[in-house]
């Protein structure tokens, strides 16, 4: 990762200035609870054949304690969560010198949860997440525009409603790192490991 001029000492500083919960940590790098959808992440399951499956996906809110995101409930993911409920997920900063890696248990979020996340999407990704099946992605690109085009079509100027398979999802940490570059010492990642009792203990790792 590329470091900018003076983000040595702001990690030095980070480093000192390291609360005891990481939560209140996470709550200065990621974005507010109104600033939904958040950005994007690299969401890792353990897939159904035992090896690891990757994919990008959106924060779609930090609450102060869980990561939500969404999908599709027919989706790979969904299965993979369904079988074992654990997952990671990776937000990186290029500009910042920062890197946040959270592993810890998966569970869906509420009805009212997941709508809330529904309506904060893009009019794109609301209509996406109804015409984006496996049908349609075995189709041909001009065969999918005109599908979207039909959906729009007879849903001009209306509000959506998410479909059936909108599906959300949220991580509760139980390890955290937090990643901060250096321009004139090495890198450091400060993890975090979260106890049975709710405390955490923290180390400084090589970066």
């Amino acid at each position: 990762m590329t470091v900018l001029p003076g983000q040595a000492a702001a990690a030095a500083d980070d480093a000192a200035a390291a609360p005891a919960d990481p939560l209140v940590l996470a709550a200065s790098w990621l974005p507010s609870a109104e600033d939904v959808p958040g950005p994007t992440m690299t969401l890792s399951t353990v897939g159904l054949d035992g090896y690891p499956s990757a994919r990008t996906v959106l924060l779609s809110r930090f609450d102060g304690h869980r990561l939500h995101f969404h999908t599709d409930r027919r989706s790979r993911k969904a299965a993979e969560l369904a079988a074992l409920p654990r997952a990671a997920v990776t937000l990186v900063w290029p500009e910042a010198a920062r890197q946040l890696v959270v592993v810890g248990d998966v569970a869906p979020v509420t009805d009212a949860e997941a709508r809330a996340a529904y309506v904060a999407r893009t009019r794109y990704l609301q209509v996406l997440a109804w015409v984006n099946d496996h049908e349609a992605a075995a189709d041909t690109p001009a065969r999918r525009r005109e599908l979207w085009a039909a959906f729009e079509h007879e849903r001009v100027g209306a509000d959506l409603e998410p479909p059936a398979t909108w599906a959300g999802y949220a991580v509760t940490p139980v390890r955290m790192l937090f990643w901060r570059g250096a321009t004139d010492a090495a890198s450091n990642r400060l993890a975090y490991e979260r106890h049975d009792d709710g405390s955490w203990s923290q180390e400084s790792w090589p970066g």
